[in-house]
Parts: C-alpha cells; structure tokens; sequence
C-alpha cells in the first residue's frame, strides 16, 4: 500500500495532487506552476510514482500525469480505518478509567 504519509508529507506535492485532481497535466505544465527547478519537480512526481498515488502515460515526447483515484480511494480508507483504530483504543481507556478507575496501558 502506498505510504500516503510520505507522499502529502510536503507541500509541493500536495500542491501537484491538487493541479491534478482538476485533471491530467504534462510534466511542462506542473513544471511552468512552480518557482522551482524541473529536476526537483521531476523527484516530487517521482515520489508520488513510486507511492502509485499518480500515474504517467507518454504521448509522443510528453509525459502526462494523472490521479490514480482507485489508489487514493484505498489509501483514504486505510487512513481512516487506522484513525478509528485509535480513536477506538482512547475511549475504551477512558471508559476503563472512568468506570473503574483503571488505565490500560498503550503497549496493550
């Protein structure tokens, strides 16, 4: 699965999901969107590759880039089922806590 951490854990690469979630790009017009250099474009977009969070395509000498929404969708999920994981395990602590006066320890 992909680590969504690492992939939306900088703000350039957020800011390319959100140019493509508006549809696909070439990697020029990621590129001309931003005040950094194209080879530093190129390793956001290649973290995102590797994370499978995009996709490329060549048409001719373009590359075009999209959303790859199926992975997304997935990784949302997993996201939130961990959440709720947590969420789930604070509250049967508070509730041990409050009702017995027992705190279970987090390694548990």
């Amino acid at each position: 699965m992909p680590d969504v951490y690492r992939a939306l854990g900088d703000s350039t690469r957020r800011r390319i999901l959100s140019m493509l979630k508006q549809g696909n790009k070439t990697q020029k017009e990621i590129v001309e969107a931003f005040d950094i250099s194209q080879p530093a474009i190129k390793k956001h977009l290649n973290i995102l590759l590797e994370e499978r969070i995009i996709s490329e395509s060549l048409n001719g000498k373009y590359r075009i880039y999209s959303l790859n929404l199926n992975i997304l969708q997935i990784a949302y999920h997993e996201m939130l089922q961990y959440i709720e994981d947590l969420l789930d395990d604070q509250l049967v602590s508070l509730k041990n806590y409050v009702e017995k006066g027992e705190f279970r320890d987090e390694d548990d």
